[in-house]
């Protein structure tokens, strides 16, 4: 079978899921089970969708979502990639630093958040100081692992033609981590996303997340899945921007 012909596949089989999940979904709401007034329907839930995005505060509320998620996830993305590369080129580095971040990586993102409310408020900054503490550490780790996997002999070839520190990194150890970058890069988005609504939900500073929150607190079940299948959207857009970078970026690697 042909590329095109796995891929026509793989997305026809994909589509084939969403409607029998869409199904149970509309079956399990309509069962009575659950009260229709916590539990809504594909239809209630469509309509909330199109009602939210029909007035316009549902789609600002995602672009400021958006905007959060990318910037902490970029601002970690520069720490942890650079970071990484210093800790993983070098022995003495793995050895001494490594360790005191295995004793600081298992800490909850979650823990940090009054100490960050504590100095900088119930504000958009602590947002995204939050966001970038928790999608900082896979990146920094699978950077770590990725220079610190580079075999002894490509070492020695590059002392062998001479190349400075700098050389060597860019022409044979970046290329050689690149695969454990973007890995990070992948679960550290993820991660964005979701610490991103959580801290729309602390700090009610607009976004997907507070309208989530203030949606349950009015008891709008519809709007809530609506907000939850968005964040389900965004995702799924996210995840599909990294796939085809990475595919451009290994594009040298055999497939």
């Amino acid at each position: 079978m042909t590329a095109i012909g796995n891929r026509l596949t793989w997305f026809m089989g994909s589509l084939g899921m969403l409607a029998v999940f869409v199904a149970l979904w509309s079956a399990f709401s309509r069962s009575g089970i659950l009260p229709p007034a916590f539990f809504p329907g594909p239809s209630r839930t469509w309509n909330a969708l199109v009602a939210g995005v029909t007035r316009g505060t549902m789609l600002i509320e995602t672009g400021e979502t958006i905007v959060r998620m990318l910037v902490g996830w970029l601002l970690a993305s520069l720490i942890g990639i650079a970071l990484g590369s210093v800790i993983g080129i070098s022995a003495f580095a793995r050895s001494y630093v490594a360790p005191m971040l295995e004793v600081i990586r298992p800490l909850p993102a979650s823990a940090i958040a009054p100490v960050l409310i504590l100095f900088l408020g119930m504000s958009n900054q602590m947002i995204l100081m939050l966001i970038a503490f928790g999608s900082l550490w896979p990146m920094l780790l699978t950077t770590v692992h990725g220079f610190a996997s580079v075999h002894p002999r490509l070492r020695e070839v590059g002392r062998a033609l001479g190349m400075s520190r700098w050389e060597f990194v860019r022409k044979i150890a970046l290329p050689k981590a690149m695969p454990d970058i973007l890995s990070g890069l992948r679960i550290g988005l993820t991660v964005a996303l979701i610490l991103a609504i959580v801290g729309e939900m602390i700090t009610v500073q607009g976004g997907l997340g507070s309208r989530i929150l203030m949606a349950s607190r009015s008891f709008r079940a519809p709007d809530i899945f609506a907000g939850v299948v968005l964040l389900g959207l965004i995702g799924l857009v996210s995840n599909f921007a990294l796939t085809l970078a990475e595919r451009h970026l290994l594009r040298w690697r055999p497939r």
